[in-house]
């Protein structure tokens, strides 16, 4: 029985089995590891470092152990022992000798030359008092002599009668569930137990399985078609876990990728079985009854975890997430939680706009049938249930086609009676089909993402709260997780030979002292300040700036004429100017001063004449241009990327924004931060360290260097990544920065023209100082383990290349700051850190959760006020200056506190933290910059679906006046 042109409530043919094919049997392969075939890139020329430069290395012999607890650096295994040297500082060559050896027994063409990161060097002295804490890395144990197989898993779908073609489904659900198809059917030979599946091509398992292709037969209910797959499993290689144990040991260099990766799949199995998979997170399937958001919308806590290979062993990294989810209701109970005024009984047009809103696109399934399938709702029928009726068609054809109402078609064939008959039905799509189902009968499936933008206020600032949670409170919820039956430690993980521990790692941290700074004093001299409050503050109450610039040509533009809170701009200035003063900052009155409205920010070209009408007004009374223009806004409003865009390129004169709401009131402290920022804007120095910088001299002259790329969303293919180097043009007070912006090709994470934007700002170093720096300190932002390679054998070589000659050698060191981690640092003791429970600023860790023999380490530098302070990981690749690792935790401590605008220690170093704030001001160029391109090409290219003529970007929108290039704009 079936309806024409719709299909009211789901198809009712029966099902028509297909018996099943022979199924291929194992073959037994012996595969290279992918490591093995391809070592890397080369080293590029010009590469020199006292970084070891190593060979690839080739199969090491299994251990003969069957558990193993990673033993500290300090006591390694017995079989090694005498490879190992005692000093941590001869490390490094020690392993090239190994690493030497066992490359020559391999293949040389599967071997390539390759940089590697620097190895772990000593400590000068073990500064800071000591402080227990715990971390939430659980230790990993596993049987090294255990082999995982790893197989290629492809699914595709038979369509008989040649209707269609054969397709190739992507969904991770539908693959899950075709596999558990396949070896639930067949668990002698498919052990579901002892294997793992990422839900799309890799499938692990501890025993060899069956090759070849496989039939799978799935129906959703006996009234539907069954669907045929043919699924394809193919060994691809065999991972032992004697290469891992080698690798922790540091007996070979190349960390072995594959196996990690193998691992962690095996560690999410149990947890993708009972939980919502999102991403990388895991999330429940139920909330807690504090959770609840209201309008049909629940916070759900969940977790991530990665696995890491540390000083101590295998850790496996978990750490809890929060995010927002529609409740699985009943989509006529969700829209009364939703949307208050809904109360199922009819729909005028703005309610019909605003239930269609909420529910377009979500996943429901229904309930008057038996099925698993789920729908995805395409919109509301135009006219309500009691009305619609449909041509009923007699399969059989022996009635004559009929008019049949909806509501007496779910009577008869399902014995619903409809009780919301004035509303519309659903209209539900799958697979190019449609269905006209009442809503009383869907009810919306778990799982689907609710953006927290748009949450309201109350909403939204609970979900802050759950998100930013106290230390204590976080711990607990991470051990809970741990303990967890859905968490990562299940059968499937047993079951490949891992045990996990359930507490998290004791480790003893150092507590770094902060710096002795250098302020103003009131009689204008120099002020030596000691920052000794547990927040590492400074106050500017009683002292002023080091440096501050005179302002004495400056223009206030006020486009908030038109509105209630305009500003009352007299105040304004006197405040401001009373501020600047007191700071060391002399600020004289505005050469003019423009009051307009915010329909000024429509359009670029009307700012820009704006803009460009009160500089020339300004130089009628001064023959010098402006130094700055302040802008006060009535609101925060899309045109400020017009203004900056348009005062950064085209114009050349910086501008301060702020919003007339704060500049009335005149507070103290906002008036304070305005200041400073104009300060540095203008090239002026508000902090300043009294003792030179750790492990350098003087007479050194050291550029720091920052570096970051800002990408787009995946989905925006057409849309260019945006590169942003900052560099120091100081010495020693190394507080004052250039900066070069730069847009590349779509998600590209190489910085492609890294190498002469370097020596562009190396050659300002040379003209600002009359000596080009002999000492490079780079910090990289944004790339992760996977990229370190590309970071240090393409970018460094091409860094290389661009500066260095015969004449101009300069010695190099690369550090990666890591923000993006899983690691948490927790006070053992209570009473060791601040009232708020995180750890005090200047914390760092080097020992057990590090890295097993490369440099890294944790340091957390900032006062935690909210949530739980995350420690950035920074990870030395190279270093050519030769730096203890007591000195470099020390000096990037220090730097953290010369951030321009702040006056406390940041959380992170600032060359990284300005690359970040240029990459974001060259976003905002790329805004502009389509909105230009957009209004070029005519609307009917625009609507095509070729888009090609998108992909290029004009570079000119992203160059910057020379005026600004050389001063810190982007603060």
């Amino acid at each position: 029985m079936d309806a024409s042109r719709h299909n009211y409530g789901g198809s009712d043919q029966r099902p028509t089995r297909q018996a099943p094919t022979s199924q291929a049997q194992p073959q037994s392969v012996k595969y290279r590891p992918p490591h093995l075939r391809n070592q890397g890139t080369a080293s590029g020329p010009g590469l020199h470092s006292p970084s070891v430069q190593r060979q690839g290395v080739g199969p090491s012999s299994e251990v003969c152990s069957t558990w193993r607890s990673r033993d500290p650096p300090s006591a390694p295994p017995a079989h090694r022992t005498s490879q190992l040297p005692s000093s941590p500082g001869n490390f490094g060559v020690e392993l090239l000798k190994i690493s030497g050896q066992q490359a020559k027994a391999c293949d040389p063409k599967n071997i390539k030359n390759r940089t590697l990161p620097v190895t772990r060097p000593g400590r000068l002295t073990l500064e800071g008092k000591s402080i227990n804490l715990l971390v939430n890395h659980f230790l990993v144990r596993f049987n090294p002599r255990l082999t995982i197989f790893h197989y290629s898993v492809d699914i595709k779908q038979v369509i008989s009668h040649g209707k269609r073609p054969v397709k190739k489904y992507r969904n991770k659900a539908d693959l899950r569930l075709i596999k558990d198809k396949l070896f639930l059917d067949d668990p002698a030979r498919f052990p579901p137990n002892r294997t793992a599946y990422d839900g799309e091509k890799n499938l692990y398992s501890v025993v060899l399985l069956p090759t070849g292709q496989f039939r799978v037969e799935l129906s959703d209910n006996e009234d539907l078609l069954t669907r045929t797959y043919v699924v394809s499993i193919k060994l691809i290689n065999d991972l032992k876990l004697s290469k891992l144990e080698d690798y922790l040991s540091g007996k070979v260099a190349h960390v072995p990728r594959d196996i990690l990766q193998g691992m962690d799949v095996v560690m999410k199995e149990n947890p993708s079985r009972y939980r919502i998979a999102v991403d990388r997170h895991f999330y429940p399937s139920s909330f807690k009854a504090e959770d609840d958001l209201k309008h049909g919308i629940a916070a759900y806590r969940g977790f991530q975890s990665s696995l890491r290979p540390t000083s101590q062993g295998l850790a496996l990294c978990l750490d809890c997430s929060v995010l927002a989810f529609r409740k699985p209701l009943a989509v006529i109970e969700f829209l009364k939680e939703h949307i208050p005024e809904f109360d199922g009984a009819h729909l005028d047009f703005n309610l019909r706009r605003k239930v269609t809103n909420a529910l377009k696109g979500l996943a429901v399934r229904v309930t008057h049938r038996v099925t698993k399938q789920l729908f995805t709702i395409a919109g509301l029928t135009a006219k309500s249930t009691s009305d619609l009726w449909f041509d009923f068609v007699d399969p059989k054809g022996r009635d004559p086609i009929v008019k049949v109402s909806l509501v007496q078609y779910f009577r008869e064939k399902y014995g619903k009676n409809i009780a919301y008959q004035g509303i519309p039905c659903l209209i539900l799509g799958r697979n190019n089909r449609t269905n006209h189902v009442p809503m009383e009968f869907c009810i919306l499936t778990e799982g689907q993402r609710y953006r927290k933008e748009l949450l309201d206020e109350v909403a939204q600032e609970k979900f802050e709260e759950k998100c930013l949670a106290w230390p204590p409170e976080r711990r607990k919820t991470i051990s809970e997780m741990m303990q967890a039956h859905d968490g990562p430690s299940g059968d499937a993980t047993q079951n490949f030979g891992l045990r996990i521990d359930k507490d998290m790692s004791s480790v003893e941290g150092r507590v770094i002292g902060p710096p002795v700074l250098k302020l103003g004093a009131p009689d204008g001299s120099l002020d030596i300040v000691r920052v000794e409050n547990e927040k590492c503050q400074w106050n500017l109450a009683e002292n002023s700036v080091v440096e501050g610039k005179q302002i004495d040509r400056w223009a206030l533009i006020e486009f908030s004429s038109s509105v209630s809170l305009k500003l009352k701009a007299k105040d304004f200035i006197k405040n401001l100017r009373n501020r600047s003063r007191s700071l060391g900052i002399c600020m004289e009155e505005p050469l003019v001063c423009h009051f307009t409205s915010m329909r000024e920010f429509s359009s670029v070209s009307r700012l820009e004449e704006l803009l460009r009408s009160v500089i020339q007004e300004a130089r009628r009374k001064s023959w010098n241009t402006l130094q700055i223009m302040i802008c006060v806004m009535a609101e925060k409003h899309h045109g400020y990327k017009y203004l900056k865009w348009v005062s950064e390129t085209r114009i050349g004169v910086v501008t301060q924004c702020c919003l007339s709401i704060h500049a009335n009131r005149g507070d103290n402290q906002f008036l304070g931060n305005l200041c400073l920022k104009i300060n540095a804007k203008l090239g002026g120095s508000n902090v300043e360290l009294t003792q030179g910088l750790p492990h350098f001299e003087e007479d050194d002259h050291v550029m720091f260097i920052g570096a970051d790329v800002n990408h787009p969303v995946s989905k925006k293919s057409t849309t260019p990544s945006i590169a942003a180097v900052v560099s120091t043009v100081n010495w020693p007070a190394v507080n004052k920065y250039a900066a070069r912006v730069c847009p590349q090709d779509h998600r590209t994470e190489k910085i492609l023209e890294f190498g002469s934007m370097c020596r562009d700002l190396i050659n300002n170093y040379f003209q600002l100082n009359k000596v080009k720096p002999n000492k490079i300190v780079v910090f990289r932002d944004g790339v992760s383990e996977g990229q370190f390679d590309m970071v240090l054998n393409e970018e460094v070589s091409d860094l290389k290349n661009a500066i260095c000659d015969d004449s101009y050698q300069p010695t190099i060191t690369l550090i990666v700051a890591q923000k993006r981690h899983q690691t948490r640092l927790f006070l053992e003791n209570a009473g060791d850190g601040s009232p708020t429970g995180n750890v005090p600023p200047g914390t760092v860790v080097d020992t057990k959760i590090v890295h097993p023999f490369e440099f890294d380490f944790y340091l957390c530098s900032h006062y935690g006020r909210i949530g739980t302070s995350k420690a950035v990981h920074y990870i030395v690749l190279w270093d050519e200056n030769s730096f203890m690792s007591d000195q470099l935790q020390k000096l990037i401590y220090n730097l953290c506190f010369t951030f321009a605008r702040s006056t406390r220690p940041v959380s992170l170093v600032p060359p990284v933290y300005y690359a970040d704030l240029v990459a974001y001001r060259g976003r905002i160029f790329q805004e502009v910059a389509k909105e230009f391109q957009s209004r070029s090409v005519p609307s009917s290219m625009r609507s095509s679906s070729s888009t090609s003529n998108f992909t290029t970007f004009d570079r000119s929108f992203y160059n910057l006046h020379p005026d600004l290039q050389n001063i810190m704009f982007f603060i």
